[in-house]
């Protein structure tokens, strides 16, 4: 059975963006748009250059790989042509491969929200749509308000399909604006555009008022159309869009879905969901949800004795999928072997070769479980797990010793008479036994002491130079001031890349401290893993020569 092609386009760092609460800055979003290529997805939308200095930083360069980079903004205003929009023309001039703009298909909301009439609009749709075409852009149009529209005027809302297409859109995008319809109702407004328009031009955009976003996207897709619109974790303005994280294990997984339709997503992506859902909710210093679908630590835990016994005899008694296919792990005693598995899969992303058998490993898993309970997520925190595996293991080298560290805040006058913050960090180390102090100036104890670990690492100083500090997210883990505080520390280096390390500790300094520690010792980890690796090679050429 031949399967036909399904195309998942991420529309987190746009519409994500809009969910109360969040803020992206541009080192957020270039972080979150690598996390999302490890999904697989097909298409990434940054963003609205023009809109905010970020987006428009944004869309200075290519941000992703593999996966189309796609700019979101407006169709051209009336009474001026595409060409004379600034609007239209940021996006058609950024660095983005595909251009997706959002046209109203609800006659309603041209008259009320533009002020504008349906003819007209529809004229912006093609004038709009003909220039990013001409200009070598993939076109996409985000139709809003769609089936709130077509029950108003199908009319007018097919013709915004119609119009779209004959001009070259690649996509003609069905979005369910206000998240009421049902998935019924999706199904037969679909069904109705498909006597229009080819299901392979169209997309699916639901919103999750009701809770069916999912329920709709999967209608949708059963109805014809061949591009679902989602978000990492349900993000979005209201009650959130469609979760990604939730709708591509179950097109992947499910066999209804898995035997007719085929993405890009392969069985590596999803082995890594879990992960990506965790890291993502950490890089919005959040907690994630513990009943979330595929990748929620509940997700798989069994708590009634009977479910236990059940389980013991046959997984799938009580499991709809394997846990280990999206990342995740069996929550119950017999737990072990699975989470050795992950360990194992973990390990291997850093190089590290360990039978499954040795009893390092069981030490490692107890460490990595005792930690968590303490409060560390090594989900997000990648670099501190090949650091803590390495040091559990054996295998870390010792680089320096941290002898002591102090940091201290004065508030205090200037020669001016201004009232000024002056902070100072003292950090002494020990380099192959020799002892080296250095003291630094920052814009708060946390830079301070960053500065002064790095301002004399002996040997290792040239070794950090292109290292720098580019996020830094602090997180209260249970209430008072006295609480347990994770901090979270994300690094890169000169050949552009990126980890991030995390420190627990009632005192936010020294949960700061040891972020920053591991983050150097990763750094200086990835170095001698490449100089090895040189050495190696060196190694072998000459034997080849002799």
């Amino acid at each position: 059975m031949s399967r036909e092609r399904l195309y998942l386009f991420d529309t987190t760092l746009r519409d994500g963006a809009q969910t109360a609460g969040v803020e992206f800055s541009l080192e957020d979003k270039v972080a979150i748009a690598r996390l999302i290529e490890q999904l697989g997805v097909d298409y990434i939308e940054g963003g609205y250059p023009g809109a905010n200095p970020v987006d428009t930083a944004f869309f200075e360069e290519p941000r992703t790989k593999k996966a189309t980079f796609t700019a979101f903004g407006m169709t051209k205003r009336a009474g001026r042509s595409a060409a004379n929009d600034p609007g239209v023309m940021g996006l058609v001039n950024s660095a983005a491969a595909a251009t997706c703009f959002v046209a109203k298909a609800w006659d309603y909301q041209v008259e009320l929200a533009l002020g504008s009439t349906t003819d007209e609009h529809l004229e912006g749709i093609a004038d709009t749509v003909r220039l990013a075409t001409s200009a070598g852009k993939e076109a996409l149009v985000d139709l809003e308000h769609f089936f709130d529209g077509y029950k108003a005027n199908p009319a007018y809302a097919l013709a915004c399909v119609t119009t779209a297409l004959e001009a070259g859109a690649r996509w003609v995008v069905l979005c369910d604006t206000n998240g009421g319809s049902m998935p019924s109702e999706v199904r037969a407004v679909v069904e109705a555009v498909l006597k229009v328009a080819p299901g392979d031009k169209l997309g699916i955009h639901p919103h999750d008022d009701t809770g069916q976003a999912v329920a709709n996207a999967l209608a949708a897709v059963e109805a014809g159309v061949r591009q679902v619109q989602g978000t990492l974790n349900g993000l979005g303005e209201r009650c959130g869009n469609a979760n990604l994280i939730t709708l591509i294990p179950t097109l992947c997984l499910k066999p209804y879905y898995a035997e007719r339709y085929e993405t890009g997503v392969t069985s590596e992506h999803l082995a890594r969901l879990t992960q990506i859902s965790r890291a993502f909710d950490d890089r919005l210093n959040r907690a994630p949800a513990r009943q979330a679908p595929y990748v929620g630590a509940s997700a798989f835990a069994t708590k009634a004795g009977i479910h236990a016994s059940a389980l013991l005899k046959d997984f799938s008694t009580y499991e709809h999928v394997e846990p280990e296919s999206v990342g995740n792990e069996r929550a119950i005693m017999v737990s072990q072997q699975a989470g050795k598995s992950n360990l194992l899969t973990a390990l291997a992303r850093h190089g590290i070769s360990i039978e499954k058998d040795d009893p390092r490993l069981e030490k490692l898993l107890a460490v990595v479980k005792d930690r968590e309970a303490e409060g560390y997520s090594y989900d997000g925190a990648d670099a501190s797990f090949a650091v803590l595996a390495r040091n559990v293991l054996g295998t870390l080298p010792d680089f320096f010793q941290v002898e002591n560290y102090r940091a201290m805040v004065e508030r205090r006058h200037n020669a001016m008479g201004e009232e000024v913050t002056v902070t100072e960090a003292v950090v002494k180390i020990r380099v192959d036994g020799e002892l080296l102090m250095s003291v630094a100036e920052g814009n708060g104890p946390v830079n301070a002491l960053d500065q002064a670990l790095r301002k004399d690492l002996g040997k290792y100083s040239s070794q950090i130079e292109d290292l720098q500090l580019v996020d830094f997210k602090v997180r209260i883990l249970d209430g008072g001031t006295g609480a347990v505080t994770r901090v979270l520390v994300e690094s890169r280096d000169g050949t552009g890349d990126r980890w991030v390390t995390i420190g627990v500790s009632p005192n936010i300094i020294d949960a700061s401290f040891e972020a920053l520690y591991e983050s150097i010792t990763y750094k200086l980890l990835k170095t001698e893993s490449k100089d090895s690796a040189a050495d190696q090679s060196t190694t072998q050429l000459a034997k080849a020569a002799g």
